[in-house]
């Protein structure tokens, strides 16, 4: 299906995004936030305000419209099942985390909130980047719309490296993302969907398996003295009764 046509902007940007910037601006963003992931700490939090500020002012000084970034009413409902696909995968995966015993625990929905606000937030951060700085510029440097689509998802996925679940899973939700992108230019069931995946994979995989969601330098140096999610109280019982077992009346 060719791509739904966006509606004119009432404002024309300073400077036309032209392929040489386009290609400048990705090497600038997308070199700044590699760095970012693999320099260690302290040197670490400077570099992430740099790349911060560096895609804001690439994303502002290219800024055409709301509308065109995806910010828009337009093709909501019609996108509201990509949220309603999120919510079974999620169940159906809770469901064997159950079944497995990899389930973390999550007691109530207060405390649900204060733990996963901010990814909820990162997780529409990272749909702006993705569609509106990544796919909008390779678009402009790639001719095909759907392998622009697959080149962003690539680039999104390798910024997960090194952990091989992330690297996987961003790889075929940022194309899946993409391609929905390019049909119904709306951001906001994107960000959904990528906030409740996201929080499923939180919750539903070992500890020793997702390093607490952790890419990059951030994978390789998380320690592992805790390989069983803290779900595993009858393991933890059972261990604490064979080392200290119950006294006798």
């Amino acid at each position: 299906m060719a791509d739904a046509p966006l509606p004119a902007s009432p404002t024309t940007p300073r400077h036309t995004l032209t392929r040489r910037r386009a290609l400048l601006e990705l090497a600038l963003g997308y070199g700044l936030i590699l760095i970012v992931l693999w320099t260690p700490r302290p040197w670490q939090r400077p570099l992430y305000l740099l790349a911060a500020v560096v895609v804001a002012a690439i994303l502002c000084f290219g800024f055409t419209s709301a509308q065109s970034m995806g910010l828009r009413t337009a093709n909501f409902f019609r996108s509201l099942w990509i949220v309603a696909v999120a919510l079974l995968i999620a169940a159906i995966s809770v469901a064997l985390a159950i079944r497995f015993r990899t389930l973390h625990p999550v007691h109530g929905p207060i405390a649900f909130f204060k733990r996963y606000w901010g990814y909820a937030l990162w997780s529409f951060v990272q749909q702006l980047l993705l569609q509106d700085f990544f796919l909008r510029r390779l678009r402009l440097l790639i001719s095909t719309a759907g392998l622009a689509a697959l080149t962003a998802a690539a680039v999104f996925s390798i910024a997960h490296l090194p952990s091989p679940v992330l690297t996987a899973v961003t790889f075929v939700m940022g194309l899946a993302a993409c391609l929905l992108f390019l049909r119904y230019r709306n951001l906001y069931p994107l960000a959904i969907a990528h906030a409740i995946l996201g929080i499923t994979l939180a919750i539903t995989l070992p500890n020793a398996v997702i390093r607490n969601m952790r890419v990059g330098l951030g994978y390789l140096t998380y320690p592992r003295t805790h390989p069983l999610h803290l779900s595993h109280q009858d393991l933890i019982s059972a261990t604490a009764t064979r080392s200290h077992p119950p006294a006798h009346a």
